[in-house]
C-alpha cells in the first residue's frame, strides 16, 4: 500500500531549530518525529511510502533511507502552495488505494479495519473549539461536508490529518480541479476542499475515531507528544556512559553520550555524543552532539551542537529579598 507524508512545510513555529533541520527531523522520544510515523506505517503494512520534501531534504532522505528498508520516492514541493498541492506533488496517475499522513503528527489509533473496510475515510477527535482546524459534519455515519477553519463550526469534530483514499487518481482529479479553479483557504489549495468534491461526485466517505492526536508543530506541543511516547512506547537508550548520576526514568540516552555527577529525568530525550556534566535535566528534549555543564533545564528543547555552560552563584541575601537568575 502506498503511502504519502507532506513533510516539506517550513516549521515556522518552531524556530530556531527549523532554521538548520526539517521538522521532521526533530527529536521526540529517542528518535525524529517522522521515525516514530513510518514505525505507524511498517505496523499498518506500508511499504511504499512517498515523502514530499522542501528545504533540507537531503537530511530527511539520508535519515529515511539509512534507518527503514521501505521503497521511497522523494518528490519536492518546489512553492509551499497548501496541502492539497503538497499531495498532488506525490499522485501518479495509476495510483489506487493510499494512506495520507502528516510529517508533523503523531497518531494512536490502528488503521487495519478502516484500511480493510476499502472506504475513503478521515480520521476525526472530538474538540471543543475547532475554528482552527478542519471541520468534519456527519449525516448517518456518512461524511457530508468538509469545511476548512470555520468562524462557527457545524460540529465538533476535527480533522486531524490521516486520510485513507480508496483511489488516488480520482483525487488527484479533484485536486487538480480546485486548482484550475482556484479554490483557496488564505491563499494555499488545501485537501479538504478537494475530499469536498469526492463526496460532491457521490464517493461513499466515513470518519473514523481518534483517540490519540498528537500535534509536534510547536515547542509546547512537541514537549507533550515527548512525554505521551514516554508513557506509551518502549523507548530503549543507546550505549551511554553515567559517572556519579542518577538516571530517573523514563528517558532515552543516545549512544556515545557521557553523563558525569548530574541528574537526567524523567521524560528526557537524549541524541547521541552528548556531554553532559554538573547538570540536572527533566521534560527535555537535548539533540545530537550537545554540551552542557551546570545548568538546570526543565521543558527545554535543545538544537544539534549547542552549548549550555552555565555557573554556580555565591550570594549573601539578606531578609525579604528576591532574586531571580
Amino acid at each position: 500500500m502506498k503511502v504519502i507524508i507532506p513533510a516539506a512545510g517550513f516549521g515556522s513555529r518552531l524556530r530556531p531549530h527549523t532554521y538548520t533541520v526539517p521538522k521532521a527531523l526533530l527529536p521526540i522520544a529517542g528518535k525524529p518525529i517522522i521515525g516514530h510515523i513510518l514505525d505507524q506505517v511498517v505496523s499498518w503494512g506500508g511499504t511504499e511510502v512517498t515523502v514530499i520534501i522542501g528545504h533540507f531534504g537531503d537530511q530527511l532522505k539520508a535519515y529515511l533511507t539509512k534507518n527503514y528498508d521501505l521503497d521511497f520516492t522523494f518528490r519536492i514541493q518546489e512553492k509551499i502552495l497548501g496541502l492539497g498541492h503538497a499531495v498532488l506533488t506525490g499522485l501518479d496517475p495509476d495510483d489506487k488505494e493510499l494512506l495520507i499522513i502528516l510529517g508533523d503528527t503523531i497518531l494512536t489509533s490502528d488503521l487495519i479495519p478502516v484500511i480493510k473496510r476499502g472506504i475513503t475515510s478521515i480520521g476525526v477527535k472530538e474538540i471543543p473549539d475547532p475554528r482552527k482546524k478542519g471541520v468534519v459534519v456527519l449525516e448517518n455515519e456518512r461524511v457530508i461536508k468538509l469545511i476548512e477553519k470555520p468562524p462557527d463550526p457545524p460540529s465538533n469534530l476535527a480533522i486531524v490529518g490521516i486520510y485513507y483514499i480508496r483511489d488516488g487518481a480520482l483525487l488527484s482529479k479533484a485536486i487538480n480541479e480546485i486548482i484550475e479553479k482556484n479554490i483557496t483557504v488564505k491563499g494555499e489549495f488545501q485537501i479538504t476542499d478537494a475530499l469536498q468534491l469526492l463526496i460532491d461526485w457521490g464517493e461513499p466517505f466515513r470518519a473514523f475515531p481518534v483517540e490519540g492526536w498528537y500535534d509536534c508543530g510547536s515547542p509546547e506541543t512537541l514537549l507533550e507528544t515527548n512525554k505521551f511516547l514516554f508513557n506509551n512506547k518502549d523507548i530503549q537508550s543507546g550505549d551511554y556512559t553515567a559517572e556519579e548520576s542518577i538516571i530517573i526514568p523514563p528517558v532515552a540516552i543516545g549512544n556515545g553520550t557521557t553523563i558525569k555527577r548530574s541528574i537526567i529525568g524523567p521524560y528526557v530525550s537524549i541524541g547521541n555524543d552528548v556531554v553532559i556534566q554538573d547538570t540536572i535535566i527533566k521534560n527535555s528534549i537535548i539533540a545530537e552532539e550537545v554540551n552542557l555543564e551546570r545548568a538546570l533545564l526543565e521543558s527545554a528543547i535543545i538544537g544539534k551542537r549547542a552549548d549550555v555552560l552555565g555557573r554556580y552563584q555565591s550570594l549573601n541575601l539578606g531578609a525579604s529579598t528576591q532574586i531571580k537568575l
